[in-house]
């Protein structure tokens, strides 16, 4: 099949449904199921609907301005949210749709000894040449966007925000109802790439400087949320803007309490940053104070996971905190008091997490438990798990997640969650 005959590659499993190919146009491919059409065309790549009962916010902002940080608030909150820039380096991982035409354009120079293509080493030669990004992005936008719009038209959620640095230079910007950028002084960018993602002083410079004016990004935009101050200003200037659009919706974050069918007195509850201290003194308690937390550091973790707290007669005896990144649920944190058995608690919270991780379509669940949890073999065969290795789970996504994620000395549980993945070839 020729490059861009198709741009959209879905692996569909759903019971009873009929999915056509047009045998009189190979340049249409039908999806009857999910009634959407996509047809390339010589400009753009696809022709794009829009999400009907949906109100979609474009989250932008240049890097180290704390967008994901902000679209994981928006999540926290009731959105579906959408990493766009996360979906594009699915694009070119080895046996995606964009992975040969990124080798075409740019060279096999680029392979590492696996096959997969060397982000860094395509970093560095794009944000120094400006027509070599632009030529990247000209293979890219069309996957992303596609992919875009099947999540968005799939999501559940009446709110979706899409998190793209490209938004207003691409197509996506067509898709929202509202602009949202986030801002913080380019001084606190370069600290945070520094600090964060181990770039050179240099380096970081250079991405910064690398990108549109961010001052573009600020006149486009309806809500700005300045990022320069705590998580808890933070948290205040995303929850006031929400009111705003979603007036129905709780403002601020509370804990919600999670009815389930089950024997005993367990009960979860959805952990909020209003909970911070508690979930600190959790933490501390039932790792045996190998792992200390205060309430800023989990004010902090608030940007990256959500948490599910464990309770039985009122006494919060576990705890689970995980997060959704790149279409996969990771359970980094996971701590059980010996009065909560783990033959009944793990089930509960496994399938809660589960569930909260389906809503927000992923495809697969990490678990990395500590070693007092990994030992119980027939539980987590009950719940669906096998205990596998980071390179075993084929699909290059999962792979690249199990070993961001990681602790040092743990191990991996893994469930598949979804059979339908994006950006799959046939």
């Amino acid at each position: 099949m020729k490059t861009g005959k198709l741009l959209y590659f879905v692996e569909k499993y759903i019971s009873n449904t009929k999915t056509g190919v047009s045998e009189n146009n190979e340049n249409t491919l039908e999806i009857f199921a999910k009634d959407i059409k996509i047809e390339p065309t010589p400009q753009n790549g696809v022709f794009v609907s829009n999400w009907p009962g949906k109100y979609a916010i474009g989250l932008t902002g240049n890097i180290a301005t704390g967008k994901s940080v902000v679209r994981r608030m928006l999540e926290h909150l009731g959105a579906y949210t959408i990493d766009a820039d996360a979906l594009a380096h699915r694009v070119i991982a080895k046996g995606a749709p964009g992975y040969q035409p990124v080798l075409d354009k740019f060279g096999t120079w680029l392979l590492e000894k696996d096959g997969q293509i060397n982000r860094s080493k395509l970093g560095r030669l794009v944000f120094a040449d400006g027509q070599a990004l632009a030529e990247l992005e000209d293979i890219i936008h069309p996957y992303v966007g596609q992919a875009v719009d099947l999540l968005g038209k799939r999501a559940s959620q009446p709110v979706i925000v899409v998190e793209a640095i490209k938004l207003l230079e691409s197509d996506l910007r067509n898709k929202c109802d509202a602009i949202w950028v986030t801002d913080a002084p380019q001084e606190v960018q370069v600290e945070r790439l520094i600090r964060k993602r181990g770039m050179s002083r240099e380096d970081a410079l250079q991405r910064v400087h690398s990108q549109s004016a961010q001052r573009e990004k600020l006149a486009a935009a309806k809500v700005i949320i300045s990022n320069n101050g705590s998580y808890d200003d933070l948290w205040k200037q995303v929850t006031e803007a929400w009111k705003k659009i979603a007036p129905a919706e709780t403002a601020e974050p509370t804990t919600q309490v999670l009815p389930r069918p089950i024997t005993g007195s367990f009960s979860l509850q959805r952990g909020k940053p209003r909970d911070s201290q508690k979930i600190a003194d959790l933490v501390t308690r039932l790792s045996k104070g190998k792992r200390t937390m205060g309430q800023d550091e989990v004010m902090e973790a608030f940007g990256d996971k959500a948490f599910l707290l464990l309770q039985m007669d009122n006494e919060l005896v576990g705890l689970a905190g995980w997060q959704v990144e790149n279409l996969v649920a990771r359970t980094t944190d996971l701590y059980l008091d010996p009065k909560a058995t783990a033959d009944k608690a793990l089930p509960l919270i496994m399938a809660e997490v589960e569930r909260a991780s389906s809503d927000l379509q992923c495809e697969a669940s990490l678990v990395f438990p500590p070693m007092d949890l990994v030992g119980f073999d027939s539980v987590w065969k009950q719940v669906g798990y096998e205990r596998r290795s980071p390179e075993t789970l084929g699909v290059q996504a999962w792979v690249d997640a199990a070993m961001e994620s990681m602790p040092k000395g743990s191990a991996l549980f893994f469930k598949q969650l979804r059979t339908d993945r994006v950006l799959r070839p046939i």
